[in-house]
């Protein structure tokens, strides 16, 4: 496990993405609640950046990231494709929010996915 600094919790909205560089990747970050949810921003159709697209929340607990380009849906906790065309998952990965100096930061494993899909 290798935990990068990725951004301030303060950075990451809830009902949308923020597109984020952390080592080799670039991640779309979105909040469910207290969880601090990531995925690389790179649709599984299309290669385009999901954090351009919408982000949903459910009433029972799902959170979706929409791709602009064909309308592609994943699960932003399991990276699962919920709509066409796109048929593969997306990566997703674990995050952790720490406090430091009286500031929520966001911690990313950038080492390994959670689904085990390696990001593209």
């Amino acid at each position: 496990m290798s935990l990068v600094r990725a951004c301030t919790l303060a950075e990451v909205p809830s009902g949308e993405a923020l597109a984020v560089d952390v080592e080799e990747y670039t991640l779309a970050l979105t909040r469910d609640g207290d969880d601090v949810l990531a995925v690389q921003d790179l649709c599984s159709h299309a290669a385009v950046a999901l954090s351009e697209g919408d982000v949903e929340t459910g009433p029972g607990g799902g959170c979706e990231i929409e791709c602009w380009l064909h309308g592609s849906r994943f699960d932003m906790r399991t990276g699962a494709p919920s709509g066409l065309p796109a048929t593969e998952p997306v990566a997703t990965f674990r995050t952790e929010v720490r406090d430091e100096d009286g500031q929520q930061v966001v911690y990313v494993d950038v080492a390994s996915t959670l689904n085990g899909v390696t990001p593209g």
